[in-house]
């Protein structure tokens, strides 16, 4: 059975998507999670799990933040509350983290996402032998290359289906140290702020742009929608779909969420066909905020065109 795992920005907006199909809830704090549409802090979360629980669901906690020294001293004492808390698996890239959790013996499954370097089979099947019991795909992989990639995996994957899809982080501070540069004055960089860049001479290019507290995040210009490539998702196959609600609409993001769902339940039916999937993609542009483009990302791209 396809999983459908989505990030939630609040407690309600996680009730409404479980409320439409979402099997997988998708969370955690900004100090040790990168890229997160709402920081829960560890009384918020604790709720969060409880709810998510209740329903007959999962949670799936991000442990993926790049840490330093000064951070990943904190990691066990973390790893530790999750466990307390019955999460049902976390996703971690930092190899330094993984080795806590092993050390510390805990049950916590966990899912390597070590981001844009996880492009091959060989090493979710190294991430695997040490304990992983799956792996979030990158992003750049394109589905030729998922063709060749999937059948020899030995653990389940994670896709982007839908979402903003990131493109670049640096720990530094980037915008500070640039609105620093040029004298000019603002009052916020995050995610709200709405800031984004462009390619000299590529007007078109629209890369949104923040900063938190693990540096500075960059993103293509369109958001990743793969409704129009669901079936050849479903028959690779691959069996988890993440939906990243990070710049989605509150209340949109859970009518997208409902299609994906809508579109899983008639795959698995058989009965999914070319109309119904333009209705869905439909559904998905209808609701995706006005100043964000949507397409299928990498996934249709051809291997060598890469860059």
């Amino acid at each position: 059975m396809t999983e459908i795992i989505a990030s939630v920005a609040s407690i309600e907006q996680a009730e409404a998507l479980m409320a439409v199909g979402v099997d997988t809830i998708y969370a955690g704090e900004d100090y040790f999670g990168l890229r997160l549409p709402h920081s829960f802090d560890r009384t918020e979360l604790a709720d969060l799990i409880k709810v998510v629980h209740q329903a007959g669901k999962k949670i799936q906690v991000a442990v993926n933040a790049i840490f330093h020294n000064d951070r990943i001293v904190h990691v066990a004492d973390y790893l530790n509350y999750l466990a307390a808390q019955n999460v049902d698996r976390v996703t971690i890239g930092d190899p330094g983290a993984i080795r806590i959790l092993q050390k510390e013996a805990l049950s916590l499954p966990y899912w390597y996402d070590g981001a844009d370097l996880v492009t091959n089979s060989r090493q979710v099947n190294f991430w695997a032998a040490h304990g992983a019991q799956g792996a979030v795909i990158a992003n750049e992989v394109p589905y030729k290359e998922l063709q060749a990639l999937v059948p020899n995996l030995e653990v389940p994957i994670q896709i982007l289906t839908y979402g903003a899809a990131n493109i670049h982080q640096s720990g530094r501070p980037l915008l500070t140290n640039y609105f620093n540069y040029v004298q000019t004055y603002q009052d916020r960089m995050d995610r709200e702020k709405g800031l984004f860049i462009s390619e000299p001479r590529k007007p078109e290019t629209h890369y949104s742009i923040y900063e938190d507290i693990n540096g500075t995040h960059v993103f293509a210009t369109n958001d990743v929608n793969l409704m129009p490539r669901i079936q050849a998702v479903y028959d690779l196959p691959i069996t988890h779909w993440f939906l990243d609600g990070l710049y989605a609409d509150k209340i949109g993001f859970v009518k997208v969420a409902k299609a994906f769902v809508q579109a899983r339940d008639l795959l698995a039916q058989g009965q999914l066909t070319s109309m119904i999937v333009a209705d869905l993609d439909q559904i998905v542009r209808a609701n995706q905020p006005q100043n964000r483009e949507v397409d299928t990302g990498f996934f249709d791209i051809d291997p060598a065109d890469v860059k």
